[in-house]
């Protein structure tokens, strides 16, 4: 890792750059593979599947029948640790219904505000070296909960054409109404297009690499939404001389593994938490499976050494953190005063890991310093809030006279003249 002393904030901006690439990098290689989707459909998707996943398919549907053997392909363990965690997150994205709003602006004005459901939401769902069964909990558990009436999901297959069976039985548990066999791209080309197999969705969800990423971003310019730009994942810690060293290594570690393009960071005021947590990054990272993607990830990470608590916190929010994990005796100043990261972690026993498997919290968050800008997903995201408006005939008297002013004012006759032909009726 690399260790920087007293940084000046001029400098925060080059110490901070995340190891992505620019929108300009891929803008060719994403517009030239969603054209080719646009034109071919399936048969592109058939093409790019085994260009860059390795296998040749023939259909893009999972049947009914490989769901179903895969579920006696998961473990009773992992079957019992998935309801539990669906259990938690329902709990509290259930907790974030919210009820019509309605409201008497003027005497006969009557306003209201009501939610209802996207129709259709795509959920990209990365696979390759680690299938993340979990962000389909995290995903299609708040859309059901919404009541989204068509729920689509795709992962990319591996070398032998299948999905993780942890994939599979959590989709039809949580409700999917279909799972394609498309990663990378591709995938995102299909939702945001349509192809023979695959329907046009109005919204995409989930995380992925960088060029998963872009290609969401693409998807939005041409007219479907998006949850956010959700890239890489990335993990700043804050962690005084009362943190525990081998804690701290062990979270910074667990973000590492996620892949090379992973950003970790500790920010700290105490010199012997740096080198304490330096060498237990050091031992820790030997014990892991995944340890040559984590020690790549490593490289393009920073311990850094402030003076004050006020120096750390306008430093990480200049960063704004995907998840930021406060360890220090003086906690309330950080959770109060930060302003920008995309879900928080406090104390000791409090590991990221816990955001992204089980106590709730959705772990689909803002990166690349979104968070400035984005919320992490939760039950709104799969919602509209629809306004409505009923006016009586005296109401319209009540605001008639202002409309009209400020129609005219603007010289937008036709919007005055539909207001005074009322009012002359009513007379």
């Amino acid at each position: 890792m690399n260790t920087i002393y007293n940084p000046n904030p001029n400098e925060w901006a080059t110490i901070l750059k995340r190891p992505t690439s620019s929108f300009d990098d891929v803008e060719e290689t994403v517009k030239g593979i969603f054209k080719e989707v646009q034109q071919k459909g399936d048969q592109a998707l058939f093409k790019y599947t085994s260009l860059f996943d390795g296998v040749n398919l023939t259909s893009l549907e999972v049947p009914f029948e490989e769901i179903e053997q895969a579920s006696n392909q998961v473990s009773e363990e992992l079957k019992q640790a998935i309801y539990s965690a669906k259990n938690n997150i329902e709990k509290f994205h259930s907790a974030q219904k919210t009820s019509k709003i309605e409201l008497e602006t003027s005497k006969g004005v009557l306003c209201w505000q009501e939610k209802r459901p996207i129709q259709k939401v795509g959920l990209y769902i990365p696979g390759g070296s680690a299938p993340l069964f979990s962000t389909v909990l995290m995903l299609a558990v708040p859309a059901k909960i919404a009541g989204c009436k068509e729920i689509v999901l795709c992962t990319p297959p591996d070398k032998n054409g299948t999905i993780n069976p942890a994939i599979l039985f959590t989709a039809q548990l949580c409700g999917v109404s279909k799972i394609y066999k498309i990663g990378g791209i591709q995938a995102i080309a299909a939702m945001t297009l349509g192809t023979e197999s695959i329907s046009k969705v109005y919204k995409i969800f989930g995380p992925g690499n960088q060029f998963v990423t872009i290609a969401k971003q693409y998807a939005s310019q041409l007219g479907v939404a998006i949850d956010m730009p959700a890239g890489p994942s990335e993990l700043l810690i804050y962690a005084d001389e009362t943190a525990i060293p081998s804690f701290v290594a062990s979270d910074l570690l667990s973000q590492a593994e996620h892949g090379k393009d992973s950003q970790v960071i500790l920010v700290t005021t105490s010199r012997e938490m740096l080198l304490e947590v330096e060498k237990e990054v050091e031992s820790q990272l030997e014990m892991l499976p995944r340890k040559e993607i984590a020690a790549i990830a490593i490289q393009n990470s920073k311990l850094l050494l402030v003076e004050t608590e006020e120096v750390a916190l306008a430093l990480i929010n200049e960063y704004g953190p995907e998840h930021f994990i406060i360890c220090a005796k003086n906690e309330a100043y950080f959770i109060n005063n930060i302003e920008n990261a995309g879900s928080i972690f406090i104390g000791n026993y409090t590991p990221e890991s816990a955001g992204d498997y089980a106590s709730g919290t959705n772990h689909t968050l803002p990166t690349n310093g979104y968070s400035k800008s984005y919320s992490g997903v939760n039950l709104d995201s799969f919602l509209k809030a629809m306004t409505f408006q009923k006016i009586s005939e005296k109401g319209i008297q009540n605001i008639g006279k202002v409309i009209e002013q400020m129609a005219e004012a603007e010289g937008l006759q036709a919007h005055k003249n539909a207001v005074t032909l009322r009012l002359n009726q009513l007379k």
